[in-house]
């Protein structure tokens, strides 16, 4: 549907657009520099006003950062029942978005909010990039190693704590997880040379690879047991707790993936949609280990989770 709003001849100065499935719209403004552009919002995944509102501005901004991009401005985008919660908890709400901002060395300069009968949060950011260290989903090169800089299984454990049965110290790592800014993973991914990336949230790790596999006209080989997964979430899945997405997700990657030997549990995991997910990019491999090392510096659970190689668009699991 959106591809029916691409233009036929866009111009120039739009470096990344709605072709590609990108992860935000790309403009240049000169030789040094361009504006990212994003939106997302999302409904509460988590109990706590506030939490929410840092899970949700995290989750907006990431999409500067999987650019490569410098989050510069942002504007709240509120739905809120007016009727049924009161004024003091989106205000909680929107203080957990500011302390992101603030974390994030970005401004909330207003917003908008309309009335909804389900509550949703997040923001529209504005970033900026240089044109030649820009990162897109149609980067990726034969050759490189496949970096992912946060464990999977948040949309399992979330779909727990809706259901009641997250044990707490599993509910905390995946809080943990979301309200992890992505700024330091862009670094990495930039300073070590990257082209090729995407953030993972909704369509999973095999969704967002899968899209970027196309653009990039390669193949990636997934390294299964390589893959960080959050403490927790393999017991939760094993045991049925798995949200609705997950399946939507595989049957939308069906035609490029290839399951090899991996079990339906490993599978699950791979294709478990993420709030606030981590960066995959690709990295020559003389330089994974040094990313790796800042990364778990900076406190993040990251892993080489496998390489890509040429090809048309297809995911191995090996």
């Amino acid at each position: 549907m959106v591809g029916r709003l691409t233009p036929d001849s866009p111009p120039d100065r739009l470096l990344v657009g709605a072709a590609t499935g990108d992860d935000a719209a790309v403009w240049q403004l000169d030789d040094e520099r361009a504006l990212v552009v994003t939106a997302d919002f999302i409904t509460p995944v988590v109990d706590d006003a506030r939490t929410w509102g840092r899970i949700a501005a995290a989750n907006s901004v990431s999409d500067v950062y999987a650019m490569g991009g410098r989050p510069i401005l942002a504007l709240n985008l509120v739905g809120w029942n007016v009727d049924e919660l009161p004024t003091e908890l989106l205000g909680d709400v929107l203080e957990g978005g500011a302390s992101i901002a603030a974390e994030g060395g970005f401004i909330v300069a207003g917003g908008h909010t309309v009335d909804d009968p389900e509550p949703k949060y997040g923001m529209a950011v504005v970033g900026e990039v240089h044109p030649d260290r820009m990162l897109t989903n149609a980067g990726f090169r034969p050759g490189d190693v496949l970096v992912l800089t946060k464990p999977l299984g948040i949309g399992i454990i979330t779909t727990a704590i809706k259901r009641e049965v997250a044990p707490v110290e599993v509910a905390a790592a995946a809080v943990a997880s979301m309200t992890r800014l992505n700024d330091v993973a862009a670094r990495v991914a930039v300073e070590g040379g990257a082209a090729g990336a995407t953030d993972v949230t909704g369509f999973g790790l095999l969704g967002h690879l899968g899209r970027a596999m196309i653009e990039s006209g390669t193949d990636a080989v997934i390294a299964a047991a390589a893959v960080p997964i959050v403490d927790g979430a393999a017991a939760l899945a094993s045991d049925g707790v798995v949200p609705g997405g997950t399946g939507r997700n595989l049957e939308h990657v069906g035609p490029q993936l290839d399951r090899g030997d991996a079990d339906e549990l490993a599978v699950t995991l791979l294709a478990d949609a993420q709030t606030s997910g981590g960066l995959v990019f690709g990295l020559a491999p003389d330089r994974v280990e040094e990313a790796l090392a800042e990364l778990a510096a900076a406190g993040h659970t990251a892993g080489a989770v496998g390489e890509i190689v040429a090809g048309s668009g297809r995911l191995l699991i090996r």
